[in-house]
C-alpha cells in the first residue's frame, strides 16, 4: 500500500485505466472463445447428423425390418445392426448400435487407425431413448475430448416408439488445435491493445493532469512570495479547470488582502508618525529652554495637546475597528427607525454645522440592529458627507423600503466635491483619504470612518455601496435586511 501511495497520479490512474482493460479484455476474451467453441461444435454435431441420417434411413428404412415367423412378427434390429454401425465409421469417427435398454448391439471399429468408441453414459442415453431427437455432449476419454451425439431409431419416420439409439463419437483433437491457435492469437491481439492503452492512456492522463501540475509550480511561486503568479487554464472547461479558476481568484483575493494590509501598515505607522513627530518638535524646543517665554510655552502645550487629542482619536478609531472585524454577538433589539433619525436629527444638524441637513422621512419600519452601533453609522456617514462638502451646500439623509432583498435602504447624500473613479474602489480601506481640494477639512480625518461602517454592516448581514461623481456629489446606501 506504501508503495501505492508513493506512486504519481498520473502513474496511478494510468495503471487503473490498463488494469480495467485488462479486466474488460479478459471476461470479453473468455465469453468470445466459449461462444466460438460453442459453435464450432454444434456446427460439428449438425454435420454429423446431416451425414448420417441417409445412412440410418436406408439400413432402418429401406430393409424390412421384421420377419414372419411362429410366434409372430420378429424385429431384426440386431441383424443390421453390424453393417449400421460399420458405415457410420470412419477414420475421424467410430459408432455404436445401442437397444431400446441402452445395450451395445454392434461397435463400428474394425481398424486399427479407427478411434475407439467412447462408453455411453447412462443419463444421456435414457434421455435419448424417452424420444429426445437431438442429444449432444462433450466427454473426455483416455486425455481426448470426444463429441457424441445420439440419434433414436424408430420403425418409421415421425413413430413415437425408439427401438434404439445410435452413438456417433468424434474426436474433438482438431477443433481443440483450432481452439488454441485462436486463443493464442487472442492473447496476442489483447497484449497488443493493452499495449496500446498504456500509451494513449498515459497521454490522456498527461494531458489531463497538466493543469495540476501547473497548479502545483504556481503554488510553489505563491509559498516564495510571488502573488502575481496565476494557473491561467481559461480553455479548460472540465473540473480541473474549474479548480483552476477557483484558485486562481482565491490568490487573486490573497492578493488584493496581502495588498491592503501593506497599505494599513503603512498608512497606520505614516498616521500614528505625524503625531508623534509634532510631540517631539514641541519637546525639543521646550527642552532648549523656551519655558521662559510663557506665550510660547502655552502656544507649544496647546499644540502638544492637539497632537496627543489627534493621536488618542486614532487609537480610539484603530480599537473600533478591530471590534468591528472581531465581532461575536451583536445586542440587537428593535429599532424604530422614525423614531431614531428624529432623536438623532439635533446631533447630525450640529455636525453639519454651517451646511444644511435636510431629513426625507420615509414608511414606518422597525428594524433589528444594535442601537449603538447604528448611531455610529449615521455619525461616521454624514461626518465623511461634512467633510467634503462646502458651506451652504445641503447633506440629506433619508430611507425607502426595498424588495430584493426585502429591507431598508438608507442613504446619506450631499453636494461636495464627489470621488474620483481612481478613489472608488478604496475607500472601504483603512486609512485610504483620496485627493481632495478641501485639504485642510479632509486632512482631519483618519480615513477610518467608512472602514467602520462597512465592518458593521457585514456584521448585520446588511450591505454598503457608494454612488459617486466627482463635481456633483457623492450618494452613500446602505442595505438592511429584515430578520
Amino acid at each position: 500500500m506504501k508503495f501505492w501511495s508513493n506512486l504519481s497520479l498520473r502513474i496511478r490512474l494510468t495503471l487503473l485505466f490498463v488494469g480495467l482493460l485488462a479486466m474488460l479484455l479478459c471476461i470479453f476474451g473468455v465469453i468470445y472463445y466459449q461462444d466460438t467453441r460453442n459453435l464450432l461444435i454444434e456446427t460439428m454435431a449438425s454435420n454429423l447428423r446431416a451425414r448420417a441420417k441417409p445412412t440410418i434411413e436406408h439400413w432402418l428404412y429401406g430393409k424390412p425390418m421384421f420377419t414372419e415367423g411362429k410366434k409372430g412378427r420378429t424385429y431384426t434390429l440386431k441383424k443390421i445392426a453390424p453393417f449400421l454401425a460399420r458405415d457410420l465409421t470412419s477414420r475421424k469417427t467410430v459408432a455404436l448400435v445401442l437397444d431400446r435398454y441402452g445395450k451395445v448391439l454392434a461397435n463400428g471399429k474394425w481398424l486399427p487407425e479407427e478411434p475407439d468408441p467412447v462408453s455411453p453414459v447412462p443419463r444421456y442415453v435414457r434421455l435419448a431413448l424417452g424420444g429426445k431427437n437431438e442429444v449432444t455432449y462433450v466427454t473426455r476419454h483416455e486425455g481426448t475430448f470426444f463429441l457424441v451425439i445420439l440419434i433414436p431409431l424408430r420403425t418409421s419416420p415421425g413413430d413415437g416408439k425408439v427401438i434404439g439409439l445410435v452413438q456417433i463419437n468424434a474426436s474433438l483433437a482438431s477443433l481443440q488445435n483450432v481452439m488454441r491457435q485462436h486463443g493464442m492469437m487472442m492473447i496476442l491481439v489483447a497484449i497488443l491493445t493493452l499495449a496500446i492503452g498504456a500509451f494513449l492512456g498515459l497521454l490522456m492522463v498527461s494531458s489531463s493532469l497538466g493543469g495540476l501540475k501547473r497548479m502545483v509550480e504556481t503554488c510553489q511561486a505563491i509559498s516564495e512570495g510571488k502573488l502575481d503568479h496565476r494557473v491561467n487554464l481559461p480553455d479548460r472547461g472540465d473540473e480541473i479547470g474549474k479548480l483552476a479558476g477557483a484558485f486562481d481568484g482565491m490568490v487573486e483575493q490573497i492578493e488584493r488582502t496581502v495588498e491592503s494590509q501593506r497599505r494599513f501598515v503603512a498608512n497606520a505607522a505614516h498616521e500614528l508618525k505625524s503625531p508623534l513627530t509634532a510631540l517631539r518638535g514641541s519637546i525639543e524646543v521646550l527642552l532648549r529652554g523656551v519655558q521662559d517665554d510663557p506665550i510660547a510655552t502655552a502656544r507649544l502645550v496647546q499644540g502638544m495637546y492637539r497632537e496627543v487629542t489627534r493621536f488618542s482619536n486614532l487609537c480610539e478609531r484603530l480599537l473600533d475597528l478591530s471590534r468591528m472585524e472581531g465581532i461575536v454577538s451583536l445586542h440587537k433589539r428593535p429599532v424604530v427607525l422614525r423614531d431614531v433619525m428624529r432623536e438623532f436629527l439635533p446631533q447630525l444638524q450640529k455636525m453639519a454645522a454651517s451646511r444644511v441637513m435636510k431629513l426625507e422621512v420615509g414608511p414606518h419600519v422597525t428594524l433589528s440592529f444594535d442601537p449603538d452601533m447604528f448611531r455610529q453609522v449615521l455619525f461616521n456617514l454624514v461626518q465623511n458627507a461634512v467633510a467634503h462638502t462646502e458651506v451652504g451646500e445641503e447633506i440629506v439623509v433619508g430611507w425607502r423600503l426595498v424588495s430584493n432583498p426585502e429591507g431598508v435602504l438608507l442613504w446619506v447624500k450631499d453636494h461636495g466635491e464627489g470621488i474620483s473613479e481612481k478613489d472608488l474602489p478604496h475607500v472601504f480601506e483603512p486609512f485610504y483619504q483620496g485627493a481632495s481640494r478641501l485639504g485642510r477639512e479632509t486632512k482631519s480625518g483618519t480615513g477610518l470612518g467608512l472602514s467602520i461602517v462597512k465592518a458593521i454592516m457585514t456584521a448585520h448581514h446588511g450591505e454598503i455601496e457608494i454612488e459617486s461623481t466627482p463635481g456633483v456629489g457623492t450618494r452613500v446606501m446602505i442595505r438592511i435586511p429584515f430578520e
